[in-house]
């Protein structure tokens, strides 16, 4: 009785081993820290595409927090994610190796443009004397933050300053803060402008407007600057405060947005990236009632600002949507190496 009992538990342990090993194993999607927005994002797309794909479609998926939009391109290079959320530069600079990622990641495609992320450069008002971008030229000294160190703001905010000829390493002195902490630093003289790239509005810019006023300001651009910034990655776009968009605001601010981007692998089946990118799409209103941000997500400028080439099944989607797709995010996976794409490195 003894034998039979335990070849009876054998059995049903292995069954259990058995079922548990044919479930499909969940496809990982990264985000960012759980402060920002990019996690609460990224886990409710997850959330809605588990819900409605796991069982009938056999695609589930699930999100992690990160460090962000660097982490998250070494995190697909190695398969640790299959999906990850990142800032519009971040996504160009993997394709072409630039910028921070120093190799060609030629294994990434793109899967969809999200929100918006909004260019806000904050300067003190007696320091804006045109109340334009360039008015950062004249800083000589001043302490400024352009983001948390090795941070997605930081990064784009260079590669920003950079190609506006402004010599931000002589100019300014600078510092290292997360939002929060920038605004405070801010609001309390300890710096004098502050880079805070992300979906407005922003809590810690409208903090601070409550607070600071008029002795603030967040500088516009110009045409020149932008076709100076597009030059190389066409991903920015005009982006406008109307007035009491922040409070004390009394005029439209122009300012810019590029969007943040989801990728994915290229070894990712071409019927799973479809299920996902029509779910994501089909779900909108969902999404948009989860988190604000999403309101700026529209399925018509879903392509826009993509750095990278289309993934076959988000392609497929988007064709059957009648959307015109640039002919630089279509690529003939027939012709790509796989042994070079699996090379890829940081």
């Amino acid at each position: 009785m003894i034998k039979i009992a335990l070849s009876i538990l054998l059995t049903i342990f292995l069954s259990a081993c058995s079922d548990e090993f044919s479930r499909p194993r969940p496809y990982v999607l990264a985000t960012a820290t759980t402060g920002g927005t990019y996690y609460p994002v990224g886990v409710a797309i997850a959330t809605i595409a588990h819900s409605q794909l796991s069982q009938t479609k056999g695609i589930p998926l699930t999100a992690i927090s990160s460090a962000g939009s660097l982490e998250n391109v070494k995190l697909l290079r190695d398969n640790q994610a299959q999906f990850a959320i990142l800032q519009g530069p971040f996504g160009a600079w993997s394709w072409s190796g630039e910028g921070p990622v120093s190799k060609p990641q030629t294994h990434i495609r793109s899967v969809s443009a999200l929100w918006e992320n909004v260019e806000h450069f904050v300067l003190l008002t007696r320091l804006a004397e045109t109340g334009t971008m360039m008015d950062l030229s004249n800083l000589d000294g001043e302490r400024f933050v352009l983001g948390g160190r090795n941070s997605g703001a930081e990064k784009t905010g260079r590669f920003i300053l950079e190609t506006l000829g402004i010599d931000y390493e002589e100019k300014f002195k600078l510092a290292y803060l997360g939002y929060g902490a920038s605004a405070g630093a801010f609001q309390d003289g300890n710096i004098v402008g502050m880079n805070m790239p992300a979906g407005a509005p922003v809590s810690s810019i409208t903090q601070t407007y409550a607070r600071m006023g008029d002795r603030m300001t967040i500088l516009n651009w110009t045409q020149e600057s932008l076709d100076k910034l597009n030059a190389r990655y066409p991903l920015w776009d005009w982006y406008e405060f109307p007035p009491n968009t922040y409070p004390n605001q009394k005029e439209t601010i122009h300012t810019i947005a590029s969007p943040n981007v989801l990728v994915t692998r290229v070894d990712i089946p071409e019927e799973a990236v479809y299920e996902i990118t029509k779910v994501i799409w089909e779900n909108l209103a969902t999404l948009q009632e989860i988190h604000g941000t999403t309101k700026s997500m529209r399925l018509e400028i879903a392509v826009k600002g993509l750095g990278a080439p289309l993934h076959a099944g988000a392609l497929r989607y988007y064709r059957e949507m009648g959307l015109e797709i640039p002919d630089r995010l279509i690529i003939d996976e027939a012709l790509s190496d796989p042994t070079a794409r699996a090379a890829s490195r940081l």
